[in-house]
């Protein structure tokens, strides 16, 4: 794969519209935190060290490639343009902390976009791994091999009661952060995803939502992971979050069969009213798109539209971020309405591909 597929490609594996409960939890997530023994943490660390961890680096990355049996991309970030990384910042293969100083600063990125490794963000590696659904062992397994390779060659800083040692105190202990991506139009419509927020922090957890913030989730999507890392072990924190997101499930599956039942009419008008103007506008904002396409999604998953594949969320998705558009369009000047535009011609062109019959009008 090359640079160009990384940022001009909108097709997230990991994103896919498969996995155990897939209609409501969309990607499952691993993060491990880790920092070489030898050198400061990168917030304190000088040009000279930085760059002496981003050569050890560079040195593990064969192996890894052939342990994995994928090519890695490196994203150089500071050969990047600022546009350019906030299209991997879109596609969640990295993280803003990671772009605040750029210089020493890189990610590895493998061909399936499941695995990012990133060298130098608040801790010196930051081991990410993905999975459509909620699959949080095959990501888990991935880290931890991935893991294993490193410290088998590299001096990880570690410590007997505190375990692994980290930049932020909340990642102390196992390093670990596992995440789950939720699509929840039921309770947000139903006004009851304030509770799940509210009550999480007592579980261990945070809730936030991926776009918007406390008084609007933008397109329904709400992240959750572990809050704390330091006293507990690896398979206790997984447990604890599955056991959590098994329960969110369930509510907005109840959520879902309410609108279903007591407001069919207007939930059906909703959904084929969004359906109609994504596949008809001709200017689109970002906003309107997350909007619009969630309640696409929610009726494909309610079989109130057929004839479209679910991946259609992901690719529309990707494809209607700002940045994203401006970069594949090579020109980060582009007014508002050239990027609503080429915003609304893309969902189109997203929409049209994953059409696998005549629409099914009820």
């Amino acid at each position: 794969m090359s640079m160009n597929d990384l940022l001009c490609k909108n097709d997230l594996a990991w994103l896919k519209a498969c996995g155990q409960d897939h209609d409501v939890v969309l990607a499952s997530r691993i993060r491990l935190a880790r920092n070489l023994r030898q050198q400061p943490f990168p917030n304190r660390a000088d040009f000279s060290q930085l760059s002496e961890v981003l050569a050890e680096m560079d040195g593990v990355l064969p192996e890894i490639q052939k342990a994995i049996g994928q090519t890695f991309d490196r994203a150089d970030m500071e050969r990047l343009t600022p546009l350019q990384r906030e299209v991997l910042i879109e596609k969640q293969l990295i993280s803003g902390n990671l772009i605040k100083n750029p210089q020493y600063r890189a990610a590895y990125v493998s061909a399936d976009r499941c695995i990012s490794i990133m060298i130098n963000e608040e801790d010196h590696l930051r081991i990410q791994c993905m999975a459509p659904g909620l699959d949080l062992e095959k990501p888990l397994k991935m880290a931890s091999r991935l893991d294993d390779l490193v410290e088998s060659r590299l001096d990880i800083a570690f410590d007997e009661k505190m375990g692994y040692l980290t930049s932020c105190p909340t990642n102390l202990g196992t390093g670990l952060r596992a995440s789950v991506l939720l699509h929840l139009p039921g309770l947000v419509f139903t006004r009851n995803v304030s509770s799940i927020i509210n009550v999480s922090p007592q579980l261990g957890l945070a809730v936030r939502s991926l776009y918007g913030d406390e008084k609007e989730q933008v397109g329904c999507l709400f992240q959750i992971s572990n809050q704390l890392t330091l006293g507990f072990s690896e398979r206790e924190l997984i447990d604890n979050l599955k056991s959590a997101v098994n329960e969110i499930v369930a509510h907005e599956r109840r959520a879902r069969k309410a609108l279903a039942l007591y407001m069919k009419e207007r939930l059906e008008d909703e959904v084929w009213r969004a359906y109609g103007i994504l596949s008809y506008a001709r200017l689109l904002s970002e906003k309107e798109v997350l909007e619009l396409l969630s309640k696409v999604r929610l009726g494909i998953d309610l079989k109130l539209i057929r004839g479209v594949s679910p991946d259609c969320y992901s690719d529309i998705l990707i494809g209607g971020r700002t940045s994203f558009l401006q970069n594949l369009a090579e020109n980060e000047n582009l007014s508002k309405n050239e990027t609503d535009r080429l915003r609304a011609q893309n969902v189109r062109k997203g929409l049209e591909r994953h059409r696998m019959n005549p629409e099914e009008h009820p």
